[in-house]
């Protein structure tokens, strides 16, 4: 999948945009296979994707929460490619109510690469993140990720980034 979600600000954890109050976060896998059902749920919710394809192709999809709540403000599916050591992100999603310059928090994007980055090193892949950018997208994640292109649309994080993105949501971890 081409990813198009926008990073909307490096922010220490969300940011609520019409207080400017700080939101603290945390995220969990969602193990349970999500079924055409609550893809389904999902899409009339105002989600883009159907959720339900990650797992079916071997991603693991985890979400963000507001901390101490069961308030979705995304999701991301990734998969660690071990023996290349990265891993790969095919899709991330701010929740319908996040979208936009309107959207109730900011920090949304970056806070999701910020996990495949954390888990990528926690998993012994060094933080080395891989995706596929929309066409339109490759310069804003160059500039907001620090990200690097392998070609045209693939794109990838490397230690030096991941790091930095790893403080700046979990400096509580690093």
């Amino acid at each position: 999948m081409e990813i198009d979600i926008e990073i909307d600000g490096l922010t220490n954890c969300l940011v609520e945009r019409a207080t400017g109050q700080e939101k603290d976060t945390q995220y969990r896998l969602i193990s349970k296979t999500i079924t055409k059902a609550e893809a389904e749920n999902l899409k009339i919710a105002g989600w883009l994707f159907d959720w339900s394809i990650p797992h079916s192709n071997g991603y693991e999809v985890y979400e963000l929460l507001l901390k101490d709540t069961n308030e979705r403000q995304g999701l991301i599916a990734l998969k660690h490619i071990r023996n290349q050591l990265y891993t790969h992100v095919d899709v991330v999603e701010s929740s319908p109510s996040n979208r936009g310059s309107h959207g109730i928090y900011q920090g949304v994007g970056a806070h999701l690469f910020a996990i495949a980055c954390k888990l990528s090193w926690d998993v012994g892949n060094e933080g080395f993140v891989q995706f596929k950018a929309k066409t339109n997208l490759v310069e804003h994640y160059r500039e907001t990720l620090n990200a690097q292109n392998i070609d045209d649309q693939n794109m990838f994080i490397d230690s030096y980034s991941a790091i930095n993105l790893i403080k700046k949501y979990f400096s509580e971890e690093a």
